[in-house]
This record gives C-alpha cells, structure tokens and sequence, in this order.
C-alpha cells in the first residue's frame, strides 16, 4: 500500500512527558512495520538513554555516529550521521547519552528550536516516514522534534490520570503551533498497555473515545510479554516474535495509518 507524500516525508514524533507509556516500543514497531511493507523510513533516537537503538541491536561501540553529532557538526545536512539497520529499509539516527546537557550546549544559538528541522529539510525527499523517538519531557530535545514535524502521534496507557496528562500534551502542542511551528498536527492518538482483564482499561479507552473521536486509533496495543522482551534482544518485536499479540497490533496500526493517509488526499 503506497502512500502519496509529495516529495517530503512524512515526519512523526513520537511524544509523551510521560515515560512507561509505550513510547519507544511504539516508535520502533511502527518504524519497522512501515519498512517491512516497502517503504524507506528513518527512526531518529532523541532520548538520550537511546532505547530505540538499543532496540534496534546497536550497543554504544556500534554507534559510528549520534543525532548528538549531527547536532554539534558543522554539516548542513544529517546525512553523514545517518547509519542502516540489518532491516531492511529501515535507517537510524542513533541516540546518545551526550544528549542529555545539549539544551544547555546549544542555548544562545538562535536557531536552537529548529536544528533538527534544517538538517532534515536536505534528506527528507528520501524517505516516505521519519520517525522520532522523543524523551519523556517537554524540554528542548522535545521541541526540536516537533518544530521538525508534520505531525504528533501519542503513545497513551489505558490508566488512570491519562487523559489529564493527555490534555496538558494537546496544549503544548497547541502553543508549539501558534508560536513555532504552524503546520504541526495531532496525527494521532495509540492506546497502549491494554489489559482486557482490567475494567480500568476498557473505562479509559472510552474516556479517551469520547473526548476525542476520530483522533484516537482503532488499533489498540496490548499488554504483552512479548513485547516487554525483544528489546533486550537487540530486536524489535517485528523481528522477535511476529505473531505474538503485540507485532500483530503494530502491524494493523501501520496499516490503519497508511489507510487514513490516503483518505485524506
């Protein structure tokens, strides 16, 4: 299923100030979902404890280069610190832990909400989806990730106090679109660590239906085991376990999107 982009990519970031809530797992899976079904993706590690790369098998000796050196280099594009992935289709920047006191590195540039942006805007025409793996805060890696994208996806678990953190992250973005970056959009809205045995759960993912309708995803990612497992095998669950309950969420979610995608040209 090929979905018509012009000639930019699609650019997601992946975010909520919330950490444990599917994020990265999210961002890896959907990654290799979209490379599995032909299409050429980059996963971009922002959070500086670099859990997509790891989950990708890249340890901290395999990561030739980081998004921290892509920051700091004198290059105008990305592309230079870009490296591929044993899957195929699927290329990451790699996460770093010198990511962790950028903000302050990078402070009186006064292109500093808008690095990311410019070093994508050379390579973007490459790829159909660019997925960024944010940390789980608001700070200047975060904004960085949505002034370069067209669009938020959220990462929400079916818990109690989550539409409350929801309603928080809709308003920042809603503030990053009048001030910094006007075509932002709530792409959409993943339920996440659903346990069908909780009535809290079902409670939540109504909640968050009603509230917001359309925004919210058919597709709802279960608890799994399986999932839990696979990054500390260098694996997306993709990769891990292909029909265990998780993978086959991420894979009817990626087609969910490609879906939408074209009903709304």
């Amino acid at each position: 299923m090929n979905v018509p982009r012009g000639t930019s990519a699609h650019i997601w970031s992946v975010v909520n100030q919330k950490g444990g809530v599917g994020k990265t797992t999210t961002a890896v899976n959907l990654a290799t979902a979209f490379a599995a079904m032909g299409d050429n993706v980059l996963l971009i590690d922002l959070d500086p404890q670099g859990n997509a790369t790891t989950s990708l098998g890249l340890s901290s000796q395999q990561r030739e280069v980081t998004v921290y050196d892509a920051f700091n280099g004198e290059d105008d594009s990305i592309a230079h610190y870009i490296q591929e992935t044993y899957i195929p289709g699927l290329s990451i920047l790699a996460g770093s832990m010198d990511l962790s006191g950028i903000d302050i590195e990078l402070y009186d540039r006064k292109d500093k909400f808008y690095i990311l942006k410019n070093k994508l805007s050379y390579i973007k025409d490459k790829y159909q989806f660019i997925i960024i793996d944010c940390p789980p805060s608001l700070g200047f890696l975060t904004v960085n990730a949505m002034c370069a994208a067209t669009g938020v996806l959220v990462p929400l678990q079916c818990e109690f106090f989550a539409l409350e953190g929801l309603s928080q992250l809709l308003h920042t973005v809603e503030k990053l679109q009048a001030n910094l970056n006007p075509q932002l959009e709530v792409e959409g809205i993943v339920l996440t660590m659903f346990d069908q045995r909780n009535k809290l759960s079902a409670q939540v993912s109504e909640d968050v239906r009603e509230y917001l309708g359309s925004m919210v995803y058919n597709t709802i990612v279960p608890r799994n085991v399986r999932l839990s497992e696979a990054p500390s095998y260098g694996k997306p669950a993709l990769i891990y376990d292909l029909h265990c309950v998780g993978s086959q969420a991420y894979l009817r979610l990626a087609k969910e999107i490609k879906v939408r995608l074209l009903e709304a040209v």
